[in-house]
């Protein structure tokens, strides 16, 4: 029984300590946008370079391996 009176309000304090941190979440913006997050993956981010684009195959052909560490291309 002396189990209960210590359980008891270390459980109520944790679900206190739960819901203000939700709290905390809402009001600070955490739930704003729940879609772009997940579709920013799809997009490649280091195809842009300043305020042009670069497409990997041209950078190929121009003699290289467009910079990174691949092996040379087979196809040629």
């Amino acid at each position: 029984m002396e189990m209960v009176y210590i359980l008891l309000p270390l459980s109520l304090l944790l679900a206190l300590g739960g819901f203000v941190a939700y709290l905390w979440a809402v009001r600070s913006g955490q739930f704003e946008d729940l879609d772009s997050p997940a579709l920013r993956m799809l997009f490649d981010q280091d195809e842009k370079v300043g305020k042009r684009k670069v497409s990997r195959q041209s950078t190929v052909h121009k003699g290289g391996n467009g910079g990174g560490n691949l092996p040379p291309s087979s196809d040629r």
